[in-house]
């Protein structure tokens, strides 16, 4: 039996936050427990709302920041409060299919990775919608993270990415925004495991790309930081965890 975390980051997705938790909690099953975190990110429609329904009802953890921060700060206060033995990342807004995390969590469970990273542009992937320009930003900001970290990697940007917990919980998350992801490749690209080098798969998923006026929240201005935070995590020195 294997416990999940699932850490939802969340700002203004009250039309699809229940969904969304109803679709995670349909992954259960004898061989995986489930651990929700909510975090809500100082929304300002009625998502807190939606969020204390689900919690009571379902026996999910909701945790709440007073002033909005970013999605990476809502990701670090989740990371920091799960207890599973593999901790995930899952988005509200219904682009990522929950079911997906069934064979995201399998190389990690079965022992064979320590990091699993979903891939929108891997074939065998259903994908729908998304903006042209936004798809070339990813490509770009993936080759520029590859260059850097020395990985091999189609999906930066992806949302899905699923950890061992002592993994995630031994990375200080310092971005706030959206500067999560090239953050954190970037630093389990240098992380030692008892003196070796994370195990790390990339498995591909499926993708219902939304849009600005179906409440996507990245920018441009992101895109910028992304390739900043990419030059400057992937100059942290290597450090070891002893698990």
């Amino acid at each position: 039996m294997v416990k999940l975390s699932v850490i939802v980051p969340v700002y203004n997705e009250e039309k699809t936050l229940r969904r969304c938790v109803e679709r995670v909690l349909a992954i259960a099953d004898s061989e995986t427990t489930l651990e929700i975190i909510i975090v809500d990110d100082a929304s300002t429609d009625r998502t807190a709302e939606v969020a204390r329904v689900l919690a009571k009802n379902h026996g999910i953890k909701l945790l709440s920041h007073a002033m909005n921060q970013g999605k990476s700060a809502a990701l670090r206060t989740g990371f920091r409060s799960a207890a599973g033995d593999i901790v995930a990342v899952q988005d509200a807004d219904l682009e990522y299919d929950p079911a997906d995390l069934k064979k995201l969590i399998k190389p990690i469970v079965d022992g064979k990775a320590d990091v699993t990273i979903g891939s929108r542009f891997m074939a065998g992937r259903q994908r729908k919608g998304g903006y042209f320009w936004n798809g070339i930003a990813n490509k770009s900001i993936t080759l520029w993270s590859n260059l850097f970290s020395g990985l091999h990697l189609s999906d930066v940007e992806t949302c899905y990415k699923v950890f061992r917990r002592e993994v995630i919980q031994s990375i200080t998350i310092e971005e706030d925004r959206f500067g999560f992801d090239p953050e954190i490749i970037a630093k389990i690209a240098r992380l030692r495991l008892n003196g070796q080098p994370l195990r790390i798969r990339e498995i591909a998923i499926s993708y219902v790309g939304r849009t600005v006026e179906e409440g996507k929240k990245i920018t441009w201005k992101d895109g910028i930081r992304a390739l900043y935070a990419i030059v400057r995590y992937s100059f942290y020195p290597c450090w070891n965890i002893q698990i």
